[in-house]
This record gives structure tokens, C-alpha cells and sequence, in this order.
């Protein structure tokens, strides 16, 4: 048997120390979701610079767009450098999938418009409508709870893309461009544990109120996320069989 496929990781946030020895970093975390026996994984750090080379980009089969801490719609060298990639990408029809901030960056390199959600954070588990042709023809249920952690959003999306889920409190939870490229903003490859190490790192950079936050841990450990039908999905997605 020769090599199996290869997929790129594109992290954009801080692995944290406890990350690293707990889950093996962002890279664990993904790879634990998304990753099949037989496939090479590659992680770039694409938040301090580290980028696939151009002619390297044609041996991936897929590529994996991460959350972040950072803004979507900032202009930060490396989210510039990023929004240029995906359009490569595009041309090459390599599949793209975007979680969280990966799903805004996703929007905002082809044309959509990405803001603070005027509804504030959405943080805890979220139940969100599925596009019904898309749940059925993967034999998934038309609503699916997900563990959630943003305050920005896709607010519109380009001419070509379909929104294909959507909550009460977002009107775009999840995008697809064609048939290679697939956003969502919430967070498949969460943990109720790792929900709560985002939360903590939240108050400790002053970004959400300390009531606001107890309060989500605790609506959040009343609901579980639907995980394998979100790994069903992404799996999916990426590997070419939706």
C-alpha cells in the first residue's frame, strides 16, 4: 500500500501549555477528529508566519482552517497572507474546511463580509437547522447541538455560496462554496473540558465578563454536542464523499 493522503492543519491560535500536555496541542485535537488511519497530517503555524510553500500545496488533499483569538476581519500580515492561500486554493479546487474563526476567514477571502455578531459571544452548546437535503442525504438529524465560543460571524456571504445551517442567534453557522469548500462556526473538535479552558483564557484577557462566563460553563455541561455526527460530517466533507 502506498502513502495515504495528506492533509494540512493551518493553525491560527496560541497552543496554550495545557493544551499541549493535555491534548497534545491543536494539532492532537484536530487530528483525534478528523484524522483516519493510513493519512499524514502536517500542522502549520500559520499565526507566527509558517506557511505551506506554493509547490507544496498540490501534495495536500485537503486543507483544515483552525479558531483563533484573533479577528477575522483585522488585517494582521499573516490573516492577509491567509485570504491570499484560500484563493489559491480555490483555483486548485483543493477542499477547505473552516472552523470558528477559520469559517469567517473562509467568507472573507471570497467575498463575504465578516463583523461582531450584533448579538454579542454565543458561548455553551447551540442547537442549529440543518439544510434538510444535506442531512438527509448524510442520514443526520435536521438539528444539531455544537459547542460554540465567538463573537464575530459571517454577516453575508458571497453571491455563489449557500448557507447550509443556521441558528437563532446566527444566521450563517455553516457555508459551502461550490463542492470544496465548507465553513462552521462552531467548534466540532471541542471538548467540554477544552470549551472550558477557552472560557478561562477569555477572562483572563478581560474579553467577557466573569458572571457570563460561569454561567456558560454551567448552561454548557447541561447539553451534549451531537460529536459524531459533527465528525460524520467533517470527515466526510474533507475525505470527498458528501
Amino acid at each position: 500500500m502506498g502513502e495515504g493522503k495528506r492533509y494540512a492543519l493551518l493553525m491560527c491560535g496560541e497552543d496554550s501549555e495545557y493544551l499541549k500536555k493535555k491534548h497534545g496541542g491543536c494539532y492532537g485535537i484536530f487530528s483525534r477528529v478528523l484524522g483516519e488511519e493510513g493519512e499524514r497530517w502536517d500542522l502549520y503555524k500559520v499565526v507566527e508566519g509558517e506557511f505551506p510553500h506554493d509547490h507544496h500545496l498540490s501534495l495536500y488533499h485537503a486543507f483544515v482552517i483552525t479558531g483563533s483569538c484573533y479577528d477575522a476581519h483585522s488585517n494582521h500580515t499573516w490573516i492577509s497572507q491567509l485570504l491570499i492561500l484560500v484563493n489559491k486554493l480555490r483555483t486548485m479546487h483543493k477542499n477547505i474546511l473552516g472552523i470558528c474563526f477559520g469559517h469567517q476567514i473562509l467568507g472573507r477571502a471570497l467575498g463575504g463580509k465578516v463583523t461582531r455578531s450584533p448579538n454579542g459571544w454565543d458561548i455553551g452548546v447551540r442547537t442549529i437547522n440543518m439544510n434538510v437535503s444535506l442531512s438527509a442525504s448524510l442520514n443526520l438529524p435536521s438539528k444539531l447541538s455544537i459547542f460554540q465560543c465567538h463573537r464575530d460571524e459571517i454577516r453575508e456571504l458571497p453571491a455563489k455560496a449557500e448557507v447550509i445551517a443556521w441558528s437563532e442567534k446566527t444566521g450563517i453557522e455553516m457555508f459551502r462554496y461550490g463542492e470544496h469548500i465548507m465553513g462552521i462556526q462552531g467548534h466540532p473538535e471541542f471538548t467540554y473540558e477544552i470549551l472550558l479552558h477557552f472560557i478561562d483564557r477569555l477572562i483572563q484577557r478581560n474579553l467577557v465578563p466573569e458572571a457570563f462566563a460561569m454561567d456558560a460553563k454551567v448552561n454548557a455541561a447541561l447539553r451534549e454536542p451531537d460529536k459524531e455526527a459533527w465528525k460524520k460530517l467533517c470527515v466526510g466533507f474533507l475525505k470527498g464523499r458528501l
